[in-house]
């Protein structure tokens, strides 16, 4: 794919190619904030460059440190052919290792994010901001088909996005498994991206127990009630096995990130009792591991990826 030169480029084929990330997606799902985590990643970030601008960028001697561009719909040029065009021309150079990197999320979400933070969509003009949000993923639809890395952020606070990034995009050598453990409630569908999965329904519920009912897992006394079921420290201890089993084979084949969920019907007392408990196991097995409790999470409602100030409940634990 790499074998044609461009006569305007310098350099030859034995240097290394300069990885290259061109970031797009439709406004709302979290462009701005992937471009601040390629950056704090080790990227040179530059966000809204206009296309014409690009070659004259890229002309000239590598740089140290790999490249990441925003491009979105608001760029003065921008053009899904000339974009296409852009992408094909870099494929063709054996200077660059070109990757699309297309930031996704569903209408009705892009539509929430719209109307909480007031901002006004950039095609907007006489139109209402869901005709405007269906014509940008309409105009964008060709450069999402060639993406290499799709990323829905629907549901992710920017923790949960900047994991998902460094899996991709982490240029550190050397760097370890990550192991994210979340919680969720079936009723609410099973979270995207979870690698391995486990149904905590059957242990005993502390909601039928009126003093923890407006507790959750995370309280002492929950985790007494869940630990209690005779038949807890079974299960418990055959997930732990199997897990600790398949982190080093993972890790062996290159992962560099793992997701493990626990679900319960509403998410709060088995299941975030059980995520708990297994990520402080796996850290003290030597894991790196960060939590996230997502029901939980959405009781605080926390602002959408692309906004400032979010703080979800994801944290992170140090290996033990």
């Amino acid at each position: 794919m790499h074998s044609q030169q461009d006569p305007t480029r310098k350099g030859g084929a034995e240097e290394p190619a300069q990885r290259l990330v061109l970031v797009t997606g439709p406004s709302g799902a979290g462009r701005s904030t992937a471009i601040n985590v390629l950056e704090d990643l080790g990227y040179e970030a530059i966000d809204n460059l206009p296309l014409s601008l690009i070659p004259r960028l890229l002309d000239g001697p590598p740089r140290p440190v790999p490249l990441a561009l925003g491009l979105d719909v608001r760029n003065r040029d921008f053009s899904v052919a000339n974009l296409i065009e852009l992408i094909d021309r870099l494929t063709r150079l054996p200077e660059y290792a070109p990757e699309v990197l297309f930031l996704d999320c569903t209408t009705e979400q892009l539509l929430r994010r719209f109307n909480e933070t007031r901002r006004r969509h950039p095609l907007r003009g006489e139109a209402s901001p869901l005709d405007a949000i269906r014509a940008e993923r309409d105009l964008l639809a060709p450069i999402r088909a060639r993406a290499d890395v799709l990323v829905d952020t629907s549901e992710l606070s920017p923790h949960d996005l900047k994991a998902e990034l460094a899996r991709w995009f982490d240029t550190e050598t050397g760097r370890r498994l990550a192991v994210s453990v979340q919680s969720f409630s079936y009723k609410r569908g099973v979270p995207r991206g979870v690698d391995m999965m486990f149904d905590c329904r059957f242990l005993a519920n502390p909601h039928w127990e009126p003093a923890l009912r407006p507790l959750d897992g995370r309280d002492p006394a929950v985790q007494d009630h869940v630990i209690a079921d005779p038949r807890f420290d079974e299960f418990f201890r055959r997930v732990r096995d199997l897990v600790l089993f398949a982190l080093p084979a993972h890790l062996e084949e290159g992962k560099a990130h793992l997701a493990i969920g626990f679900g319960c019907t509403g998410g709060q007392h088995r299941s975030v009792t059980m995520a708990e408990k297994m990520a402080d196991a796996l850290a003290k097995a030597g894991w790196q591991v960060s939590t996230r409790h997502r029901e939980l999470e959405r009781r605080q409602k926390a602002p959408a990826p692309g906004d400032d100030g979010q703080h979800g409940l994801s944290h992170g634990r140090a290996p033990g």
